[in-house]
């Protein structure tokens, strides 16, 4: 839903006017801080051995000073090779315990406890040292205290917080409030990461720009602007002598926090908390990823349906908007999977609710059977808001089991959909239990297939502490975001006015702005100053464990505001984006960064949010986001109708595409299997196929699906051709596999691209399993499966491969060994005149029990005349007056070649009417006939 806390309501304007006043000064102070030294950092006191083989020191203040708050005198530091590739260095006050996420919402190592004495600087100085491990080296100063981190292998230096007198950082700075450390970066490394935020110059971090990470309801139309998600994480990716090599860096803190990007350096200005670094070797992009979601936790399983398509609008006002909408997509054949409601099922805006008039249970149930019957699933959304009514057991529960924040010692009033809301606390053990059963209670009521949980930033329509008026009436209303309530500033602590204020919200924002006030209190004394940007995680872990434990099905949750971790349980949106080729454009470069992110299950809001969209840019937007991992066309409340049957070109476009998306699911939900076992993004950037490749280091406006399926949308209104670069190799159109692009060293080449046509190119060395398609998941699951092999174009010798994983979906875990899932791997080589396609099964019996068979193999690429002869099918020649097939057809290279020289003939041979069981080794092989 909808709500542009950019700026403030009409009511809120006196208020904005005299904050703007208040801050004007701290702003310009803000901007000079870029470039301000502190203090003048700590000095290194003692070393030591922890007993699991960590480095610990102990770190005193040089001189303190106010600038901020004072300095923290003496400070723990850990050091720790976790794993091979795994790096942590924490840093925290030696004498209390401070704030850290907690590590049973994300568990990992503890550091060591806190040492209660502090001894004395020793008479000798101690010398600069090193700490080793596989792949990292540790390096440290004593006087000012500084660190280093370099790559093993080759001495690079990845992070170094000592700072010089030209640098524009200073020392290591640790207030209680107010925490900074920098490092210097080469030129020449491109990062990518730090959000959420939409990033109007593309994937990679550009110098200078705002990177502000703390949990807002800014909508995604907001460029620079800290948005609904917190990933205090980079990948740092850099190209030395010819070889590419990545890193990650991640500091684990949920504090409010400014990063400044200068090209050469970056500084971390943090509001609390404490450092908590972990460095991740790579070298490979994919290694990073790897190596983070170890850590943090591996993308969730997502259900195969969750990968066909997806129709929502906020503004389906009763069930038979709902029954239409399915009726029309299935009258213009357009692939639907989901259908969702977005508040209009409820009850005046209360969750866990059904609108008597408008959804009436009776009639709700119906339509599900209907929908279910056919494959069809449904969702619906809750917000975390529960209603302030004594009426309404979902509310009365809340109260009887205490499971509110509280603001001095009562639940705090806040507004949204519903009107006067309390928010529960997700850290509370309690609160889990009880939202467990609320979410059981709907699911006897409603058995939605899904959940999806929105505003949990938190978003609120009032600000400061506020009290329910005597004298007027605070009703839901969907058309205003006015606070109705009454309420008063809070400024009278220094946890909702701190000494360092970040860029909330791109001006400057108070942090309690349009949210809980910060020195609102949960579970044990927890303060909301800390645990902000954590309540969108912790609401995604009570969701997961709740709708895990309904039926033992694998829960399908999607959550607005994600944390460090979120991946592990929930799929994610880009939020309130605009209709607008600008925001087409922005989706690419936000999806994107949620790979790196740790959440692979990502899309945008197909042809906007709102305001209204245009037949053309709707068009395009589908063609880009059939190839989103998650796609959702939605659209807001007051916004028109926008399904994409509205208007037949854009059904033509959502047929073309999403079409082609449902032949590719096999691959996409394989995808998903190597995404839940290694983190790996199902979206990515070019250069994680291509990281030699550095032309494609800031491209922004093409992706790759996997290792292999490369997209090339058009991103530009009146435009019938797209410039897309082809890193080297071979590339095969998948809508006309004749065509292919050669590209020896890399090159742009100019596609042909009306109105109707998205470009899909996979690349060689390949084998793609695809199977008919179908209007739902569960059609196109049941139909063959085809083999696309591609050899690069005009090769006589070379190899190829692909795999293909299979599952029940509806069990919580995505496995093998558990007699429900199957593993295939395929290879193919072409040698000597002889093509052998084979492959290799794991726990075949999932795969035979369901029958599916293999029907065609094509072949792209190879060399020779096309006669093919001799085929064989496991050992045994195939009689000529068998159901096979075989042709030959010759491709066309849809571009100049660059070396005449290397002008080669190359042809596409398919096999039709084959019946290979998927389930069983198979081996087949035939030779061709080669032109002299």
């Amino acid at each position: 839903m909808f709500l542009s806390a950019r700026l403030p309501s009409s009511s809120s304007l006196l208020s904005f006017l005299l904050l703007t006043l208040l801050l004007c000064f701290s702003v310009v102070n803000s901007a000079s801080n870029v470039t301000a030294k502190i203090g003048q950092g700590y000095r290194l006191i003692s070393v030591g051995e922890t007993p699991d083989g960590g480095f610990v020191g102990h770190l005193q203040v040089k001189k303190s000073n106010k600038i901020y708050g004072p300095d923290i005198p003496h400070l723990q530091l850990f050091v720790k090779h976790e794993t091979q590739d795994r790096l942590r260095i924490h840093i925290t006050d030696a004498e209390k315990q401070r704030w850290e996420v907690p590590y049973n919402l994300l568990p990992r190592e503890q550091p060591p406890a806190l040492k209660q004495t502090i001894g004395r600087s020793r008479k000798n100085p101690i010398t600069v040292s090193e700490y080793s491990g596989s792949a990292f080296t540790f390096s440290y100063t004593v006087d000012p205290f500084g660190f280093a981190v370099r790559r093993k292998s080759d001495g690079q230096v990845l992070f170094n917080s000592s700072s010089e007198q030209s640098d524009p950082f200073g020392e290591m700075v640790f207030k209680d409030q107010y925490l900074e450390i920098s490092t210097r970066l080469p030129k020449s490394a491109s990062l990518y990461g730090l959000g959420e935020n939409t990033q109007p110059h593309g994937i990679k971090l550009y110098p200078n720009d705002p990177y502000t990470l703390y949990t807002t309801d800014v909508s995604a139309l907001n460029i620079n602007t800290d948005l609904y998600g917190s990933h205090p994480v980079y990948m740092d990716l850099r190209n030395v002598g010819g070889k590419p090599y990545a890193h990650g860096v991640l500091l684990l803190n949920s504090n409010g926090m400014d990063v400044f990007y200068r090209g050469d350096s970056l500084t971390y200005k943090v509001i609390g908390g404490v450092f908590d670094f972990y460095f991740f070797a790579g070298p490979a992009p994919l290694g990073v990823v790897d190596q983070y979601t170890s850590l943090v936790g591996r993308p969730a399983p997502m259900p195969y349906w969750s990968f066909g398509f997806h129709q929502c609008k906020w503004g389906y006002h009763n069930l038979s908007v709902d029954e239409d909408v399915v009726e029309h997509y299935n009258k213009a054949q357009i692939p639907l999977d989901v259908l969702w409601n977005d508040a209009d099922h409820m009850d005046t805006y209360k969750d866990f609710t059904l609108n008597a008039e408008n959804f009436p249970r009776s009639k709700v149930l119906a339509f599900l059977e209907k929908i279910h019957n056919i494959g069809m699933k449904y969702i619906v959304i809750v917000d975390p808001g529960i209603a302030v009514n004594s009426s309404y057991g979902v509310y009365q529960r809340g109260i009887a089991n205490d499971v509110f924040i509280k603001y001095e010692g009562e639940p705090y009033l806040a507004q949204v959909w519903p009107g006067a809301v309390n928010f529960p606390d997700f850290l509370n053990p309690k609160t889990v239990s009880w939202w467990g059963d609320e979410i059981r209670r709907f699911h006897e009521l409603v058995p939605v297939d899904g959940l999806w949980i929105d505003m949990n930033e938190i978003s609120n329509f009032c600000y400061g502490k506020c009290t329910i008026p005597k004298d007027k009436q605070c009703l839901p209303n969907p058309a205003s975001v006015t606070c109705c309530l009454d309420c008063k500033n809070i400024t009278k602590t220094r946890w909702d006015d701190p000494p360092y204020k970040i860029n909330a919200s791109g001006w400057q924002a108070p942090i309690g702005f349009k949210t809980i006030a910060t020195s609102a209190v949960h579970y044990n004394g927890v303060l909301e100053y800390n645990a902000h940007s954590l309540y969108g995680f912790s609401e995604s872990i009570a969701t997961h464990k709740a709708l895990q434990g309904l039926e033992g099905k694998r829960p399908f949750i999607l959550s607005r505001s994600t944390y460090v971790g979120s991946g592990k349980y929930v799929a994610h949106w880009t939020g309130d984006n605009r209709a607008s080729w600008d925001n087409l454009k922005y989706s690419i470069s936000t999806i994107l960064n949620f790979g790196i992110f740790g959440l692979p299950m990502v899309g945008s809001d197909i042809c906007g949010f709102f305001p209204t969209t245009t037949e053309e840019l709707c068009s395009r937007w589908i063609e880009v986001g059939a190839f989103y991992p998650f796609s959702r066309d939605h659209a807001n409340y007051y916004t028109p109708r926008q399904e994409l049957y509205q208007w037949e070109s854009v059904a033509a476009s959502a047929r073309n595409a999403l079409g082609m998306r449902y032949k590719l699911l096999p691959y996409l939900y394989t995808l998903n299997y190597e995404a839940h076992t290694s983190g790996a993004p199902i979206a990515r950037p070019l250069f994680f196929s291509f990281p030699t490749y550095t032309e494609c280091y800031g491209l922004s406006t093409q992706f790759m699906l996997g290792s292999s399926v490369m997209v090339s949308p058009v991103l530009e209104p009146g435009t019938s051709e797209v410039q897309a670069l082809f890193p080297p190799g071979s590339w095969y159109n998948l809508f006309d596999m004749t065509q292919t692009v050669v590209s020896k060293e890399g090159k742009y080449v100019t596609l042909d691209a009306p109105l109707n046509v998205i470009n899909v190119h996979l690349y060689q060395n390949t084998i793609l399993p695809m199977q008919r398609g179908g209007l739902v998941t569960k059609e196109a699951r049941e139909t063959p499966y085809t083999l696309v092999i591609t050899f690069p174009a005009g090769a006589s010798e070379a190899k190829a491969s692909g795999n293909l994983y299979l599952d029940n979906d509806e069990l919580p875990e995505m496995e093998l060994g558990n007699g429900y899932s199957s593993y295939i791997d395929f290879y193919a080589t072409v040698s000597q005149g002889r093509v052998k396609v084979c492959s290799q099964v794991q726990e075949g019996k999932y795969a035979l029990d369901n029958g599916w068979i293999i029907e065609k193999v094509t072949v792209l690429g190879l060399d020779g005349s096309g006669e093919a002869s001799a085929l064989e099918i496991d050992g045994t020649p195939v009689n000529a007056v068998s159901n096979i097939q075989l042709s030959a057809t010759e491709q066309k290279h849809i571009e100049e070649v660059e070396d005449e020289g290397d002008k080669r003939i190359s042809v596409m041979v398919e096999m039709q009417g084959l019946s290979l069981q998927v389930g069983k080794n198979f081996a087949m092989s035939w030779k061709m006939g080669f032109k002299s």
